[in-house]
């Protein structure tokens, strides 16, 4: 074993001892800092070593949901700046960063394998979407968090999807092919799924969702994948940084969402957990 992910490992256990024990004795909210620098130490030691390093970055974002929910405050506001306003861009920049790792001969696959980009097109945008309608209404949420499921299972897949082809040594042409078009459509297809799917939870303004994802999501990409076309090759520290940059990013969205919804989240967040895995699974199957 790597010694520094052992003495990391043995201060992070130590530190969730600690946690546990506060949280036994009925002082939970005082257990925040050791949970946080648990969390924390164990990441870092993942860090360190081969084998665990893919996991370093789920604990890590563990961290940062207890850090939002301690501490929310810290994360909603500061003076009468809040941090809410900072999603958008933040959003603009992973999708930048997705857009630099893609390139324009990833839309080729569309011509060379035109029935599974179809098969997954009409799965991505037909299955999830309803699975996620299915458990908003069979678990009869309240309509903001109904629609949130929903637009869960409205959104295409990401770069995720195309790790895991990898990994599981499948088709990873046919996986980049199909992130790269259901991102493209993505913007007429979510709002128009939101609409009639989601319509009956809360209002949904068609016209208005579809500029919003133009302009967090499609805008951005094609940045991306021109910066790529003109500049491949030529900034490699770009390349390192865009990764560390876009899960950085999604680290901060998600500590701002949760501080911003952390009393919703104390009162039904565990259900929420439950769904997710479950409309994944349904999902996968």
């Amino acid at each position: 074993m790597n010694k520094l992910f052992k003495y990391l490992f043995i201060v992070s256990g130590a530190s969730f001892f600690v946690t546990l024990i506060l949280i036994l004795y009925g002082k939970g909210e005082t257990a925040g800092p050791f949970l946080i620098l648990s969390l924390l130490l164990l990441a870092l030691g993942m860090r360190s070593t081969k084998k665990w390093k893919g996991f370093s970055f789920t604990v890590l974002i563990f961290a940062a949901v207890s850090l939002s929910l301690y501490f929310p405050q810290s994360l909603v506001q500061i003076g009468d700046f809040q941090y809410k306003k900072l999603i958008v861009p933040l959003l603009q920049i992973i999708m930048f960063g997705m857009g630099t790792a893609m390139s324009f001969n990833d839309f080729y696959g569309v011509i060379k394998m035109p029935k599974g980009v179809l098969i997954g097109l009409v799965c991505q945008f037909s299955i999830m979407p309803i699975l996620g309608f299915g458990l908003a209404s069979l678990f009869n949420f309240p309509p903001e968090i109904a629609a949130g499921v929903v637009l869960i299972g409205s959104s295409p897949s990401g770069l995720a999807s195309n790790v895991m082809a990898y990994l599981a040594k499948a088709n990873v042409a046919l996986s980049v092919t199909l992130t790269a078009v259901a991102t493209i459509i993505a913007p007429f297809m979510t709002p128009l799924l939101m609409k009639y799917l989601a319509g009956s939870f809360v209002p949904i303004d068609f016209y208005a969702m579809m500029i919003s994802i133009f302009k967090m999501v499609i805008l951005p990409v094609v940045l991306g994948l021109v910066f790529n076309y003109f500049f491949q090759g030529k900034a490699k520290w770009l390349d390192k940084a865009m990764p560390i940059v876009s899960m950085s990013a999604i680290a901060l969205i998600i500590m701002i969402i949760t501080a911003a919804g952390r009393d919703s989240l104390l009162s039904i967040g565990l259900l929420l957990v439950v769904i997710a895995i479950i409309h994944n699974l349904m999902g996968y199957l």
